[in-house]
């Protein structure tokens, strides 16, 4: 199931993007010597984005002003989505930091630049290989006399790879805990091994101290699975939701209907623009018309074939698209 046009970039910025989910991600994995610097209570989230536009599917990110050593400062992290880790990202985070300066000396223009503590979040299966700095990155730079790294510039950015941590090394709240494992557990292969990581992370909502705020997230993380994971059933998957909570159970359904509409929105939309478009450079309302139509009739059938892949059965997808039967049967064949 994709219906949310970049899912990875959604979940990140609707679980790290909350200030106190924030906030405990940081009181928990900052090295000690940044923590103790660093004013949690005075964090304030920054609405710019820094990513270029062409890398946005594989990238987000999120800065953060916050009080570091008394003096105004940025926590800046970039989420890489792929499943396996990019090279060169010491070179792209600097990119990214001096736009932030760049920003900065725009708005107020201050005497000195601020402190920026740089953090890749990744969450892909294999390991992450990128140099942690810029030297590491640059041609026979462990060889080079001091006289001349001098002039290179040099930093450090903090990694939080997250496939590296088991169970038990993981630490936090419960719902922390919760995001952090769906996003080191998302691009597991085997579906019956993500069923069973699904049951407990479920089960672990219900354990959340606040219920209000748990419910949220659950819808967050419901969103992102349905939207990510192509493999599951859609069925199976309420069943899993049903064993532990008959609410969550159905809440999970509600969802699923949710994206489905959603899908069927953005695909009638999507026609009435591509009708619009053939209308005008035709001169015909029939082009209009035509157009329409198309978009409508896409639309519907790649619902059905969502919903055929979730294990819907065939007659509840003619119920919800308008199919009739048969054009379902050759979506199937």
């Amino acid at each position: 199931m994709s219906l949310i046009h970049n899912p990875h970039d959604k979940f990140f910025k609707e679980t790290f993007g909350d200030v106190g989910m924030a906030r405990s991600f940081l009181k928990n994995y900052l090295p000690q010597e940044i923590l103790a610097l660093v004013d949690l209570e005075t964090i304030l989230p920054q609405k710019d984005s820094y990513i270029d536009q062409e890398l946005q599917e594989s990238f987000s990110d999120l800065l953060f002003q916050v009080k570091i050593h008394k003096n105004e400062g940025y926590l800046y992290f970039l989420f890489e989505h792929k499943s396996y880790p990019s090279q060169g990202i010491a070179l792209q985070l600097l990119k990214y930091m001096v736009r932030i300066w760049e920003s900065k000396l725009k708005e107020s223009k201050p005497d000195k630049l601020p402190l920026i503590i740089p953090m890749v979040v990744y969450h892909g299966q294999e390991k992450w290989n990128s140099s942690l700095k810029l030297s590491g990155i640059i041609d026979n730079y462990e060889q080079l006399p001091n006289a001349v790294t001098q002039y290179i510039p040099e930093y450090e950015y903090i990694l939080y790879d997250l496939s590296t941590y088991t169970d038990q090394e993981m630490v936090g709240n419960m719902l922390l805990l919760i995001i952090l494992r769906t996003m080191r557990d998302i691009f597991i292969k085997d579906t019956e091994a993500f069923h069973n990581i699904l049951h407990e992370l479920l089960i672990s909502f219900e354990r959340v101290e606040d219920q209000e705020k748990g419910m949220q997230f659950f819808e967050t993380l419901i969103r992102y699975i349905l939207s990510t994971r192509q493999d599951l059933e859609l069925e199976r998957i309420y069943e899993i939701a049903k064993e532990v909570s008959l609410e969550r159970g159905e809440v999970m359904m509600t969802i699923a209907e949710k994206l489905i509409m959603e899908g069927m929105e953005k695909g009638l939309k999507k026609g009435r623009e591509e009708g619009l478009k053939k209308g005008r450079e035709e001169g015909l309302e029939k082009g209009r018309e035509e157009g329409l139509e198309k978009g409508r009739e896409e639309t519907k059938l790649e619902v059905a074939r969502n919903l055929l892949g979730l294990g819907i059965e065939m007659d509840k997808v003619a119920k919800a698209t308008g199919l009739s039967e048969e054009e379902i049967r050759k979506l199937m064949n």
